[in-house]
């Protein structure tokens, strides 16, 4: 099998339409991105956010395989963060503070779902909720994505300049790039966060998806779901997806970290034999027969069983979301990096280069 990202994009293009406007007039584009075998990606300039994901099944019939909203004023309003980019500190940050350098620092808060207070995916105005630069890439389907995140923003040290490069290959690869430097010594760790389902995102429940986590250990949580600062290994726990495993086979198991999440909501320590891309993840929908595989350059992996989905999110076929019905595979650095000091270092100091690369492969069984 060919290395993920190895191959040459060609053959792709990039269109643009209008999608909304902001409050303040500026305009909101959707850019599709279309590879040589018709896989498209749709992607909002606000908040970097894909809405929709088109992928053949094993018939060959394409089907958009992302929940999400139908108009740009319900992604405004959504608080499921559906498809965005979030940042500058993805996951979570227990109660928004963290010391660096001897200086303390307080972010902005909000209310995660199922949790208390504290600093999550970037805080209320975070990296989902601006509007990003955009540059189709020439001759490809690709995407180049900047942000300058201004120092005090949500609380955060230093000027960050941010670039998210998303490309589709002829690899039938979703290959997303991320690229920051800043002024001072600030935390990054950003993610993506699509929420998949591969049987099409209107097709119910994903517990009888098939997953595989190549991890061998999680970080447990508390009640406030912030890691102990413990690696557990996931051995004869519910934890276990080390061998294809279905989604809902133990998520209803008596055990205190799935009482926690309200089911999976946790960071896997990816088994990774040295650096570049490692095999994170695989998923599987045996109706459909749509594979994905996630490779990445990161340390671990979110998997989000999407609990707190609730009914209350109307899709784009205009039919509510139950509980479950899409998964989250979000590559990052382990949450509340900042105040464990076991954890590897989120710290991006001037005149280094934060820089790191998931590619998400798809295929048909």
């Amino acid at each position: 099998m060919s290395v993920p990202g190895s191959s040459s994009p060609h053959d792709g293009t990039v269109t643009q339409r209008s999608f909304g406007q902001m409050a303040d007039g500026e305009p909101v584009l959707l850019y599709t991105l279309t590879n040589g075998h018709g896989l498209r990606a749709e992607i909002m300039n606000y908040g970097g956010t894909m809405t929709r994901l088109l992928v053949p099944d094993r018939t060959g019939r394409l089907d958009d395989i992302l929940l999400g909203y139908r108009t740009f004023a319900e992604y405004c309003a959504g608080p499921c963060y559906f498809g965005a980019l979030i940042g500058r500190m993805g996951n979570r940050l227990a109660a928004g503070r963290f010391t660096l350098d001897g200086t303390p620092y307080q972010l902005a808060t909000n209310n995660a779902p199922g949790g208390l207070p504290c600093h999550l995916h970037g805080g209320p105005g975070g990296f989902n909720r601006v509007l990003w630069q955009a540059e189709p890439l020439p001759g490809e389907a690709g995407l180049r994505l900047r942000y300058l995140s201004p120092a005090g923003e949500e609380g955060y040290p230093g000027n960050l300049d941010v670039t998210v490069t998303y490309r589709l290959t002829e690899a039938d690869e979703m290959s997303i790039e991320y690229h920051a430097t800043s002024d001072r010594a600030t935390p990054v760790n950003l993610t993506q966060h699509n929420y998949y389902n591969l049987g099409g995102e209107a097709g119910g429940p994903v517990l009888d998806h098939l997953l595989t986590l190549h991890a061998s250990r999680f970080t447990p949580v508390d009640a406030g779901l912030i890691p102990t600062g413990s690696l557990v290994e996931v051995a004869d726990t519910p934890f276990d997806f080390t061998r294809p495993t279905r989604i809902g086979a133990r998520i209803q198991a008596d055990d205190p970290q799935l009482r926690h999440g309200g089911g999976y909501d946790h960071n896997w320590v990816i088994d990774r034999p040295g650096p570049g891309l490692a095999h994170a993840a695989t998923a599987e929908d045996p109706g459909s027969g749509r594979r994905m595989e996630v490779w990445t350059e990161e340390p671990g992996v979110q998997f989000y069983s999407g609990n707190y989905i609730d009914g209350a999110q109307i899709g784009k076929t205009g039919r509510p979301y139950a509980t479950h019905q899409g998964f989250c595979l979000e590559t990052q650095h382990y949450p509340d990096a900042p105040n464990q000091p076991g954890f590897p270092s989120v710290i991006l100091r001037p005149g280094a280069v934060y820089h790191t690369t998931t590619v998400h492969r798809f295929s048909a069984i």
